[in-house]
């Protein structure tokens, strides 16, 4: 059937079923059509069209609309993930390139006006500050990323994690973030901060325009209510969490996951604004009362990079053992992908590069070949979707193995209990970095693997070879290292009564030391020992 409606997919959502006559691509697909001369052929050819994005009010990208419109005769919109549509006409499409010509002229004062605003807010003296902690008064949570589309994984894992537990040791919290954070408890006061519809045409610059939207958000909302801290989970170019908090005379707590711009290097494009946003980055850490990090490696990186080590606590991440835990029904997704009497081999991840989605692959292709009997009896679950997820579906289909994988997509996080239930083995294949420096990450599905009480098999690196010990509570191999990963699943796959001591183990010890609640008040209590050492 000759396609007459095109949807053009933003590269970082999950692509819709095609309905028939449909046609869907992603926003790279139509770029590469630009490049190598094909969009002729797309020219006026469907009868509608329409683009899918995080967000209506960050979809102005004068180029893209033009093609689509252009590429389609009748009906064209835009449509978000809320489900909000916004028709896309000449006129509109007009003012979007007029604004995209003002905007160019205004990126120099924008930039102007955060280096002055970064420049005054290092300049400040604090020493003769004695920020007190009220625990009984509310902490302010910031999630300032612009990463709309993620609804799943470890960052809102670990965001649920903190925020739920933070009322548990300090005041009712607040939250302020730009999306939805699945799995937040309902009674948490949570504020949504829509981004301008400015700059989104241009690399980084909204993350520089958000600054100023939370700063005016935070005091609308808090409207002179009490705050016992300032909480932000540090973002590309981010500093409101620290201009709030000074303004506030209250502690300012910030969580680092890494630097956003060795990210942009190895994993993703280096940045066009680097040096300010390293200028930005120090003055997180620098000015921050307590840096909290998941691992040591992140916290050597820091004080390499001149931070003071005794404001920076190593805080692993952790799971919630009610909502993992063996007790959690995965039968309806054993039905649904046919896995009844099936030896399960689960991934869970958004398959990014560290996560070794493509090991776990190649492993299971190995296994497959030494014992060609698992075709019957033995299974693998990977769960999720991301960048890494086409290469994977690649290494199996190479291999004439696609009707022994389940590709599962994006699964909501509310889900994830049961598919992980639906799993007999789990698996955490990451990988070195590319540059050769120390793994900086504390996965948190491993905690939540622990916590469902599953027998784990993992890469021998850095954190994870900290927290799991090789046959007590994980059986470890070599990272990058698929025979290995294949021996060392052959052996669990073989061996039920290691299995199910691996998992026990693992659930004992996650409950008694890897708990959200337990990494709250580690962080809590170590904010306290900070600011009383700097009272003494």
């Amino acid at each position: 059937m000759t396609p007459t409606r095109i949807t053009i997919v933003r590269s970082r959502l999950l692509l819709p079923a095609a309905a028939p006559g449909e046609l869907v691509v992603t926003d790279d697909d139509v770029r590469a059509w630009m490049r190598n001369g094909r969009i002729a052929h797309h020219l006026l050819r469907y009868r509608s069209g329409r683009l899918l994005t995080e967000r209506l009010e960050t979809s102005g990208r004068p180029m893209l609309m033009w093609v689509l419109r252009l590429m389609t005769r009748g009906a064209c919109f835009v449509e978000d993930l809320d489900g909000r549509t916004r028709p896309v006409t000449i006129p509109l499409l007009c003012r979007w390139s007029v604004r995209l010509a003002r905007e160019a002229l205004q990126t120099d004062h924008l930039l102007g006006r955060v280096e002055r605003e970064v420049a005054a807010i290092a300049s400040v003296d604090r020493a003769g500050s004695r920020p007190t902690l009220d625990r009984s008064a509310s902490p302010l949570f910031l999630r300032t990323d612009l990463s709309f589309g993620v609804r799943a994984g470890g960052s809102v894992g670990h965001i649920a994690g903190v925020v739920n537990e933070l009322g548990e040791v300090l005041g009712s919290p607040i939250v302020l973030t730009t999306a939805d954070v699945p799995t937040l408890r309902s009674d948490i006061e949570v504020h949504h901060v829509s981004a301008p519809e400015a700059f989104w045409n241009f690399q980084e610059l909204p993350s520089f325009v958000l600054n100023e939207v939370f700063h005016t958000e935070a005091f609308r909302v808090l409207n002179g209510r009490r705050v016992s801290l300032v909480y932000q989970r540090y973002s590309l170019n981010n500093y409101a969490g620290l201009r709030i908090a000074r303004r506030l005379g209250v502690t300012f707590v910030l969580e680092y996951n890494g630097s956003e711009i060795w990210m942009g290097r190895h994993w993703g494009r280096p940045l066009k604004y680097e040096a300010l946003a390293s200028r930005i980055e120090l003055l997180n850490v620098s000015a921050a009362d307590l840096v909290v990090v998941v691992s040591r490696t992140m916290r050597d990186e820091l004080v390499g990079r001149g931070a003071s080590s005794d404001r920076i606590l190593v805080n692993p991440n952790a799971a919630d053992p009610d909502r993992y835990n063996p007790k959690v029904d995965g039968a309806a997704v054993t039905a649904h992908y046919g896995l009844a009497g099936k030896t399960v081999i689960g991934f869970i991840a958004t398959f990014q590069p560290w996560h070794g989605a493509e090991v776990l692959a190649e492993a299971f292709v190995h296994l497959l070949r030494q014992r060609r009997a698992y075709r019957d009896s033995v299974r693998l679950l990977m769960i999720g979707a991301g960048p890494r997820l086409a290469s994977a579906k690649h290494i199996v289909a190479g291999a004439g193995l696609s009707d022994l994988v389940e590709f599962t997509g994006l699964v909501p996080q509310e889900q994830g209990p049961q598919y992980l239930a639906a799993c007999d083995i789990v698996a955490a294949p990451h990988v070195p970095n590319p540059d050769g420096s120390p793994f900086f990450g504390s996965p948190t599905k491993l905690f939540e693997y622990m916590a469902m009480g599953k027998p784990i098999i993992a890469s021998n690196l850095d954190q994870i070879g900290e927290v799991l010990r090789h046959g007590e509570t994980a059986w470890m191999v070599p990272p990058a290292d698929a025979h290995a990963l294949a021996t060392g699943l052959m052996r669990l796959v073989e061996d039920p009564t290691l299995r199910q001591a691996l998992g026990e183990a693992a659930r004992r010890d996650m409950v008694a030391h890897h708990t959200w609640r337990a990494h709250v008040r580690r962080t809590v209590d170590a904010l306290e020992s900070r600011l009383c050492a700097r009272v003494a």
